[in-house]
């Protein structure tokens, strides 16, 4: 099958590129697809990584503090749709999506494990391996695909010179790769996945064996 959906995907991003995608951005609300085609998705993760409470500095201004998992309900869309249609689903390394939904960690340094009882598999690889400017380790969930060998490891940090310059390497190193490009309103080019592992995705969901569903 050569059509795939790309669930919750930003607006005239990449997978808007090629008529054989179907692309479900915010507008569109990707907790509303029915199939029929093979999924990939990228649910929000905001509410499911290490800052799910709200950055810290808004915390201590407001006294606010989000509720862990409060997506409205994406992730579960995500992952219903991924086991029913076939394909595969990413997310941060890190992400409590796994454990709150019974979703076994794969190991960082990659390779693919099963994920769960319903014939998933998942594992961990570096975006950076496929043209990010950050490490950006990532999850990814897999149903009723073929499994490719996938480049995996820990790579090295990529922290700019100029911001141990200006910032030590300790400190430099605790505020993390992605501190240092866009953020602020300008966070197209740390959530962007890059062509290349979006390329991979796609070949992945397209693999995918069509199943009879009631």
């Amino acid at each position: 099958m050569s059509k795939v959906a790309a669930l919750f995907v930003r607006t005239d991003g990449h997978y808007y590129s090629d008529p054989d995608i179907d692309p479900w951005d915010e507008e569109r609300d990707a907790r509303q697809y029915e199939g029929p085609y093979p999924v990939i998705a990228h649910p929000p993760c905001q509410r499911w990584g290490k800052m799910w409470a709200g950055q810290p500095l808004t915390i201590a201004k407001t006294g606010v503090r989000k509720i862990k998992g409060d997506d409205g309900g994406c992730f579960k869309s995500a992952l219903a749709s991924v086991r029913k249609w076939g394909g595969v689903l990413e997310h941060p390394w890190g992400s409590h999506a796994w454990p709150h939904f019974g979703l076994n960690v794969p190991p960082r340094t990659g390779g693919w494990i099963t994920a769960d009882f319903e014939g998933g598999w998942t594992c961990c690889v570096e975006q950076g391996r496929y043209g990010h400017y950050a490490r950006k380790p990532t999850l990814l969930l897999a149903y009723n695909i073929e499994l490719p060998e996938l480049e995996w490891g820990i790579g090295p940090h990529r922290i700019p010179d100029w911001a141990i310059e200006k910032y030590g390497e300790k400190r430099a190193k605790r505020a993390g790769e992605m501190a240092f490009q866009g953020g602020g309103t300008d966070a197209k080019s740390r959530i962007d996945t890059p062509k290349p592992f979006r390329d991979i995705l796609l070949s992945m969901a397209r693999s995918a064996t069509p199943q009879p569903h009631s």
